[in-house]
């Protein structure tokens, strides 16, 4: 997979597979500096994955899921781990109140929605359902002379190439 991932000529930065503790969908290719220290790293992760930096351990993998370091003195360069494109770079979240715990994030069965009962949304004045019928009742002319889908098969009849005619019977067809 390291190779397979595309390295932009005397480039000194390296694309990373980020892959999160709490997060089971998030997953994203980023591309990093060679020269970024380990906090600058985790700066930048806290902007994409929301895990603080302090809350933050990072591991490193390579493309055969071993383990290759635990990212952990924060004024190294990343540089120092040797990582390679395609490499994972796994984010794991410490704080146990964090922001991405418990699935709030990824599953909205957890959130709250707001609902109304029948009787209080037929009370409000600016619903769809009262603009639809108004619409619709405005237009009604409109609707009645809407073109029925198997015009073009009366009109084919009386064709008398069997090819065309199948062709014209079909919806969507002219």
């Amino acid at each position: 997979m390291a190779s397979s991932i595309q390295q932009v000529e005397g480039d000194e930065s390296v694309v990373l597979r980020v892959t999160h503790s709490n997060l089971k969908t998030f997953a994203s290719d980023i591309r990093f500096s060679l020269h970024l220290t380990v906090e600058a790293v985790k700066d930048k992760l806290w902007k994409k994955c929301g895990t603080s930096v302090n809350s933050m351990h990072l591991q490193l993998y390579d493309d055969a899921r071993n383990k290759i370091a635990d990212l952990s003195d924060h004024s190294k360069p990343l540089a120092f781990y040797s990582p390679l494109d395609g490499f994972r770079l796994h984010v794991v979240d410490l704080d146990p109140s964090s922001v991405t715990s418990g699935g709030w994030l990824e599953d909205t069965s957890l959130v709250e929605k707001y609902t109304i009962s029948e009787e209080a949304y037929n009370k409000r004045p600016d619903t769809f359902r009262k603009y639809k019928e108004k619409f619709t009742s405005q237009n009604t002319a409109t609707a009645e002379a809407k073109i029925p889908d198997d015009c073009m098969g009366d009109l084919s009849a009386d064709i008398k190439d069997p090819d065309v005619r199948l062709n014209l019977g079909q919806k969507g067809v002219l």
